[in-house]
């Protein structure tokens, strides 16, 4: 065991939360170490495994689609994306590297963190092992996917986790989703755009459940336009091995059936990266999924202990961990005055093609939430810029407050509704009404114009 090296702070993660704080108390002049266990996640889930990649793929994937060609061409197609990708990725976890180990107050550690007492943490990488103590400690570890006890996924050399089939360089011809999720969906609309032959496999029978059912209803007669096989109120029973493909074993309403495969991906959620850390000896305790418990301030059950991002639960965007850092930078450098629930509403964006995004309260929710509603609907095609981008198909639906005027939520599944959405979110948090979107003055042709016709209700 070497000295015990101490610091002002002591961050676990390099993620989008981790690297801020640590880069604001470098600033600071406070003594920091960033623990990281993989130099491979330098910058975090969504530089390297997460949003970054496959929004290369994404763009990658709409080109190759455009120039069409047989499968050996879009094959061809996907080894470039992904050589493109892994270069993107290298460059921007060097540059988070760089520009963290270059501050004199800051030491990058490459090792696995688990708590030794509420101050220590201990630190292993190989055959090294040392401690460090912190006066106060940030925990920001992400969160990974998924494998539900299903037989045959575990040690399958065709079963993939997203992490896993962002590493596979061979476009496989046959590609199932265990996963009606966004991630799911969002992949299935990658391969297919490279030309692979896609089935998603969802156990329960609605569709996006947690989406207005129209809006996913579009989503699916999208995706299914694009040739993606969508099977709802399927059960996935167990993988095999055979004939050098993967065999998915289903039960349905029609019984038991058999899919076959190059490739199959497990998308069926992300639990956070809690049980290698030792939290009992720190004091810090975790929700029934493994969630560390916080308050408004992100400060856990321990009070020198903070945790941000993923690794809280819920919504796991690189963007919620970057106003988590927000909240602790207001609790330790600050006045405290921002926390949870000054955040608002959240938006978020599914890559597909046309792309979905959300902000609010669907209609349903905001019924049974006792408002009175009035909802503002636009079919896409009725959008000029779209009809320009040669995407008609999508349809965007507002909910708004019909005694205040108040836009209480967004569904837009249309091209550009990931910058879209993020005009509404700014409108629902300055709290003007509908009618400031309406009767506002836009650029033409543009996507945005759409909010003229769209609250013209």
């Amino acid at each position: 065991m070497e000295k015990m090296n101490q610091y002002d702070a002591v961050i676990i993660g390099f993620g989008k939360g981790g690297k801020t704080m640590a880069g604001t108390l470098g600033a600071a002049g406070r003594k920091v170490a960033l623990i990281e266990r993989s130099s491979m996640m330098y910058g975090g889930t969504c530089i390297n495994v997460g949003c970054i990649p496959t929004k290369s793929l994404v763009y990658r994937a709409g080109l190759t689609m455009a120039r069409g060609g047989d499968f050996k061409d879009k094959a061809d197609a996907y080894r470039e994306a992904m050589a493109q990708k892994d270069s993107l990725t290298a460059k921007l976890r060097k540059k988070n590297y760089d520009k963290l180990d270059s501050n004199p107050n800051i030491t990058v550690l490459d090792g696995t963190a688990s708590f030794v007492s509420p101050h220590v943490v201990e630190v292993v990488n190989g055959g090294e092992r040392y401690e460090v103590e912190g006066k106060m400690i940030f925990i920001n570890t992400g969160s990974s996917a998924f494998v539900p006890p299903i037989e045959g996924l575990k040690d399958n050399p065709y079963v993939y986790t997203s992490e896993g089939l962002l590493s596979r360089r061979e476009l496989p011809e046959k590609l199932v989703i265990i996963g009606g999720g966004y991630i799911g969906v969002e992949f299935s609309s990658i391969y297919a755009s490279f030309g692979s032959e896609v089935t998603i496999l969802q156990d329960g029978d609605i569709f996006l459940p947690r989406e207005d059912a129209e809006i996913a209803g579009e989503v699916k007669k999208s995706l299914e336009a694009r040739g993606i096989r969508v099977l709802t109120g399927v059960r996935t029973k167990a993988v095999r091995q055979g004939g050098g493909k993967a065999i998915v074993d289903l039960e349905g309403r029609d019984g038991l059936v058999e899919l076959e495969a190059d490739a199959v991906l497990v998308a069926t959620g992300r639990r956070p990266n809690t049980e290698d850390l030792n939290l009992k000896a720190a004091g810090v305790e975790v929700n029934a999924r493994g969630g560390i418990i916080t308050d408004d301030s992100l400060r856990t059950t321990a009070p020198h202990i903070y945790a941000m991002g993923d690794v809280r639960g819920g919504l796991q965007f690189t963007y919620i961990s970057l106003d988590d850092f927000r909240i602790v930078k207001s609790s330790v450098l600050g006045d405290g005055s921002y926390d949870l629930k000054k955040r608002g509403a959240v938006p978020y964006s599914v890559f597909l093609d046309p792309p979905f995004s959300r902000v609010g309260m669907s209609e349903k929710e905001a019924l049974e939430a006792g408002y009175k509603v009035k909802v503002a609907k636009l079919a896409a095609a009725a959008i000029p810029k779209a009809q320009v981008l040669e995407q008609p198909a999508g349809l965007l639906k507002a909910v708004i407050d019909e005694e205040t005027g108040l836009i209480l939520g967004a569904h837009l599944f249309c091209e550009e509704s990931y910058e879209l959405i993020n005009m509404i979110k700014l409108a629902m948090d300055a709290k003007v009404p509908y009618t400031v979107l309406r009767d506002t003055i836009y650029t033409h042709p543009t996507m945005s114009e759409a909010f003229n016709d769209l609250f013209a209700v």
